[in-house]
């Protein structure tokens, strides 16, 4: 007698059933390693380029192009041919947001798709849920800057989220470069953890402090907006001031690395998050003195995305050694 074996997909890894939303995308095809590291970085290079768009809208007055949400302006749920090149900036912005969303809902499907197979990714879940999740806030705060006319304040917290995550996708996209089933080891230099989170910790003030100088500078989106109301010499040095805390810290940061024997690759991220520094220092100098030319500008916020990028691998490379 014959029998006939019916091949079945693969099954969960024992000890933990996967939930509803995984089994309800155990149809699609199984991801492979090198498609889940490609996403992770679509996902880190669309949440840092939300950022560059939303500053060319704001530095080329356009803020207001779109002066409704969610519609674009009463009755007209996209820009007009009549509101111009202002309209056109702002509504392609908008639909960019549904870029970021795409490619999130891509990274949490195929996460989840692993979920019901014999290679499970449960270290990416919350992650990728995360960068998904914030996509439809981020929208809604940005419908609140054009209710309140660019108020700096909401316009500040929009951006600081959208740092945010960028850094969540900072991780996302070091945990899927490990081998599959690889557990990296501690780094086991506390002192060394603890001045890569004090790194962080400063960055993320350094960040914020730039976006409170941008809300008190000229460049408010729309020319009617208000600003912070702030004396922009003074917040423009008290940011100044954290960065060279910031340097200061990165340098004694990449000499720890060093005098411990540069475990796993914390020297390399701390020298890579100098050469950051510096050149955002360099260039918010030269923008100063230049009096905020708008292609600066725009550069020293691809900076900061860059800054938190550099950051948060720093942080990581102090806790994680390379998985073997």
């Amino acid at each position: 007698m014959v029998t006939t074996t019916v091949p079945t997909s693969p099954a969960p890894a024992p000890g933990r059933q996967p939930g509803r939303a995984a089994r309800l995308v155990r149809w699609l095809p199984l991801p492979s390693e090198a498609t889940l590291r490609k996403l992770a970085v679509a996902s880190l290079v669309t949440q840092a380029g939300i950022i560059v768009t939303g500053g060319a809208v704001r530095l080329t007055d356009s803020g207001l192009g779109c002066p409704d949400w969610p519609h674009c302006t009463a009755g007209s749920l996209t820009a007009t041919p009549e509101m111009g090149m202002h309209g056109a900036l702002e509504f392609g912005n908008r639909m960019l947001t549904f870029v970021v969303g795409a490619v999130a809902f891509l990274m949490l499907v195929a996460v989840l798709r692993t979920l019901t197979s014999d290679r499970p990714r449960r270290d990416l879940v919350v992650l990728s849920a995360v960068l998904l999740g914030v996509v439809p806030a981020q929208a809604v705060i940005g419908g609140i800057t054009v209710w309140t006319d660019l108020n700096p304040w909401v316009v500040m917290f929009h951006f600081l989220v959208s740092a945010a995550l960028v850094g969540v996708a900072t991780v996302l996209v070091r945990r899927t470069q490990r081998p599959l089933g690889a557990v990296p080891g501690r780094v086991g230099q506390p002192w060394l953890e603890r001045l890569g989170l004090l790194t962080l910790v400063v960055t993320a003030i350094a960040v914020y402090l730039g976006a409170v100088v941008t809300g008190s500078g000229p460049h408010a989106g729309d020319p009617d907006s208000k600003r912070t109301g702030l004396d922009v010499a003074v917040v423009t040095q008290v940011h100044a001031d954290s960065v060279l805390v910031l340097i200061g810290i990165s340098v004694g940061f990449w000499f720890t690395a060093r005098a411990v024997g540069s475990p796993g690759r914390a020297a390399t991220a701390a020298a890579v998050l100098l050469a950051v520094e510096f050149g955002q220092g360099l260039i918010g100098l030269v923008q100063y003195r230049l009096e905020l030319p708008e292609l600066l500008v725009g550069l020293h916020m691809l900076g900061a995305a860059l800054l938190v990028m550099a950051a948060t691998d720093a942080w990581l490379a102090t806790r994680w050694l390379p998985s073997r």
